[in-house]
């Protein structure tokens, strides 16, 4: 991945392309194929297949678990990182009076299970400034009715990286409330120190190259009681054959209760696949390799008339940069005409440097982009 020789075996698709995009679609290596195909062959099988299948959750979850910091049994796997934020909602059983701080670089799907007007908890936004979210702008929204504090370690939006330990802090000095942290936009980019979080989730079709279909949670065991969800279904109950008919049902503790029904086997296979290729290679690895391309590309978009929305601040840059120019639609076909693939939405323009990545996609997006501006 981090070299031209395993980068051209594992990656042939990058070939022609300059892929600048994984903060929306990550480009899987090819042993994610062959996991799905080897899915195929196992599900031939029937139901005898089935053990091949549980094994595949089992390693997934091992393997969150390594990139989490946690225990594999403190770990759950959804459908994607929407669904876990509604099952949170239902685990928090929130009432009137209750306070939820949610921010303005959150994705829609950590805010918006608060906004809908079945939620009776309150919500105070976080408002970030000149692009970053500020400690002492948070503090003043927390206090004793406050429940949740939601936010991305890495935000879709600019890319801006929070510093999660003194948000930890704050949120345990000034209220009783749990932290939840979206990885999606870290997970598979940078190391993560995730001590202090009370929830942690992330899909899994952007930085950690596996396919649509998975919702990596992560629940504490301290805090199982707090993130049970009461759902229906089956896989997430206790004994769910065995009670007597019409008696109540009765959740698994934490992260389990995540996983209301069977599990998406496909999606475990090629998450695992993605999962095992990254960690060959090292997450600190990548951060090393592609902190200089992200430093370069900021420098030459530095350079270029267009608006940078990303901080410049020492320690809140990963993988995304963006940036706004009032002609975004014609820069973007620009680009893509040129086999350059950024993203645009949202009213800006996004660019995302992982380790498949080289310079000279850095320099061929800055070249291109510059004669789009002439």
């Amino acid at each position: 991945m981090l070299d031209e020789a395993s980068r051209r075996a594992a990656f042939p698709s990058l070939e022609g392309m300059t892929y600048l995009n994984t903060a929306a679609e990550g480009i899987p290596p090819l042993a994610v194929g062959e996991a799905l195909q080897e899915y195929f062959r196992d599900k031939q099988r029937g139901a005898a297949g089935r053990e091949r299948h549980m094994a595949q959750w089992e390693a997934v979850r091992a393997l969150t678990a390594r990139l989490y910091g946690m225990s594999p049994a403190e770990i759950g796997i959804c459908s994607n990182s929407s669904e876990a934020f509604n099952l949170a909602a239902l685990a928090l059983r929130l009432q009137p009076g209750d306070e939820v701080v949610i921010n303005d670089l959150d994705f829609p799907a950590g805010i918006t299970p608060w906004l809908q007007p079945a939620c009776p908890a309150g919500v105070k936004i976080w408002r970030s400034r000149e692009g970053a979210l500020r400690v002492e702008d948070l503090v003043p929204l927390l206090g004793p009715r406050t429940r949740l504090v939601t936010t991305s370690l890495v935000s879709y939006f600019n890319g801006f990286r929070l510093a999660l330990p003194p948000v930890t802090e704050a949120v345990r000095r000034h209220s009783p409330a749990l932290l939840a942290v979206d990885v999606t936009q870290a997970l598979g980019r940078v190391p993560l120190d995730l001590s202090g979080a009370d929830l942690v989730v992330s899909s899994t079709h952007k930085w950690i190259l596996a396919s649509h279909g998975g919702g990596l949670v992560g629940v504490p065991e301290g805090r199982n009681a707090e993130w049970t969800v009461p759902a229906g279904g089956w896989f997430n109950l206790q004994e769910p054959f065995e009670r007597a008919f019409g008696s109540p049902a009765e959740s698994k503790p934490g992260a389990a209760s995540f996983m209301a029904g069977m599990p998406n086997f496909p999606a475990l296979y090629a998450i695992r696949a993605a999962l095992e290729h990254l960690l060959g290679v090292g997450v600190e690895a990548i951060e090393q390799a592609a902190r200089p391309l992200v430093a370069a590309c900021l420098e030459g978009l530095s350079r270029l008339p267009v608006e940078l929305i990303t901080p410049r601040e020492e320690g809140s840059l990963a993988g995304i940069l963006a940036f706004r120019h009032p002609d975004m639609a014609a820069l973007f076909q620009r680009l893509r005409e040129a086999e350059v693939h950024v993203m645009h939405s949202a009213g800006r323009m996004r660019v995302s440097l992982h380790g498949y990545n080289t310079l000279a996609d850095v320099e061929r997006f800055l070249t291109v982009l510059s004669a789009a501006l002439r």
